[in-house]
């Protein structure tokens, strides 16, 4: 299978590559930078809203990732929420599938969700918001859009890849995980798609 992977020179889009590459795909690694990549994984310069690029590489692939954040453009969140749109627009009418870094924010506990609850830590609600929204924007697309989106657990760091842990749809199964171990989850997704048009969650 090819897999373009956008972002994938950051803490997650990196091992969700170094995955890929080890179950024998083959990898497209697009940075904005175009920096070099591990061994494996063929990097690209390219920039997830630039729509012309973007439609050749959904052309090309059975698989687009977005793997880039809010932060990745210094805060500018509506121009994370366009290219998410752009990558939806890019796999709309096509056999290729996205796959999307979603966040914790936007999971639900008791019927609401965290980024909303009196708690939620102050210096991520506008990052997490964002990202919810990002959520609701592909739930809002047409059937044509084949998509799903991983909301990791409320903690994710670097650490051990075990391929033991727990999935959800919408409510929380663990305060944390680690990246290797989100990696594993987003490849067997991949491999073995059942949440399509969906969100879905793991933790330990």
């Amino acid at each position: 299978m090819k897999i373009a992977i956008y972002g994938a020179s950051g803490m997650i889009g990196s091992r969700i590559a170094a995955e890929a590459v080890s179950r024998g795909h083959e990898v497209i690694g697009v940075t904005r930078s175009g920096v070099e990549l591990p061994a494996g994984v063929r990097a690209v310069r390219g920039n997830a809203n630039d729509v012309a690029s973007a439609k050749e590489l959904a052309a090309d692939a059975d698989v687009l990732v977005s793997a880039i954040g809010p932060s990745r453009t210094g805060g500018d969140h509506q121009d994370f929420l366009d290219a998410i749109d752009n990558l939806a627009t890019a796999v709309r009418g096509t056999e290729t599938r996205l796959l999307v870094v979603g966040g914790a924010g936007s999971l639900v506990v008791n019927g609401n969700r965290v980024v909303d609850g009196p708690d939620f830590p102050a210096a991520y609600k506008a990052e997490a918001l964002t990202l919810s929204q990002a959520l609701d924007n592909l739930r809002a697309t047409d059937e044509s859009v084949n998509w799903t989106l991983l909301s990791p657990a409320f903690v994710i760091a670097p650490g051990e890849r075990t391929g033991t842990f727990r999935l959800s749809l919408d409510e929380p199964v663990g305060d944390h995980i680690s990246a290797e171990d989100y990696a594993v989850a987003l490849l067997n997704e991949i491999d073995t798609p059942a949440h399509p048009r969906r969100r879905f969650t793991l933790g330990y």
